[in-house]
């Protein structure tokens, strides 16, 4: 049986899909590209997928991450532009690699999130972050399915500070590109914690510190996830110890844009 790794990105309009959209139209490519799955015993016999901590619905990403199992052997690049031609626009499938290791989900540590502010100068922004790191604990509330929940937002955030431009990857649609006047992008680092920090608390965060309050919902991108390097702030490719698995090197013609430097990217 092989594993494969894969990453994808959610892009445009369909930052708006749920996770359990996301799955559906998957297994819809999976069976247009007819990949040969390995399925789990018993009665009900399904598909072998994992996925790796998703992003909320109505934030885009471009790096989110699946493994799956094959019953026969696949060169991981080909699968990848396989079934990233069966998959709607939007969700894209970018780079695959050969499982090695164990479970994947420990890799990812951290998040780089991208926080665009409409209607917020940046130096409003850059007063709210230096306001908010200054803070010792940030004491947040978030509705939870048990209720109404405070923790601290600001022991789980890396960096946070204000980008000279945006890094979405996503260019080519307007859906995502600032419009017309004050625009502030925000770039954050967050740690993965229990419970987990999410960039709708940081914003939340910002409003108690420092007033911040946009006047439109913020645009939230995650730029990457993976291993954090806790001296530099560096969330790092977590594919890297699968590829250095290998004999050799992924022709795979797309590279991973998951090093990001943490707070300036």
């Amino acid at each position: 049986m092989q594993r494969l790794r894969l990453r994808y990105a959610k892009r445009g309009r369909l930052r708006f899909t749920s996770h359990r959209d996301f799955q559906r139209a998957f297994e819809r490519a999976l069976r247009r590209a007819e990949v040969p799955m390995a399925y789990s015993a018993g009665f009900t016999p399904h598909p072998k997928v994992s996925y790796a901590n998703a992003a909320p619905t109505g934030t885009g990403s471009e790096a989110e991450y699946l493994e799956i199992a094959l019953a026969r052997q696949r060169a991981p690049e080909q699968l990848r532009a396989l079934l990233d031609s069966c998959m709607p626009d939007g969700l894209d499938i970018v780079d695959a690699v050969e499982a090695h290791g164990s479970d994947f989900s420990d890799r990812l540590q951290a998040s780089v999130w991208e926080l665009r502010l409409d209607g917020v100068t940046p130096q409003e922004a850059q007063q709210a972050a230096d306001a908010f790191l200054a803070a010792e604990s940030v004491e947040v509330q978030r509705q939870t399915k048990k209720g109404l929940r405070s923790f601290d937002a600001r022991a789980a955030v890396r960096s946070l500070m204000v980008a000279a431009q945006s890094a979405e990857a996503d260019a080519s649609t307007g859906a995502d590109r600032p419009g017309k006047g004050a625009c502030a992008i925000l770039r954050l680092v967050v740690r993965h914690v229990t419970p987990a920090v999410r960039p709708d608390d940081v914003l939340s965060g910002l409003r108690a510190t420092a007033d911040l309050a946009p006047p439109v919902a913020a645009a939230v991108t995650r730029l990457a996830q993976g291993p954090l390097d806790e001296e530099s702030g560096t969330v790092t490719d977590p594919f890297a110890s699968d590829r250095d698995a290998l004999p050799e090197p992924i022709g795979s013609g797309i590279s991973s844009a998951a090093t990001v430097p943490g707070g300036a990217a």
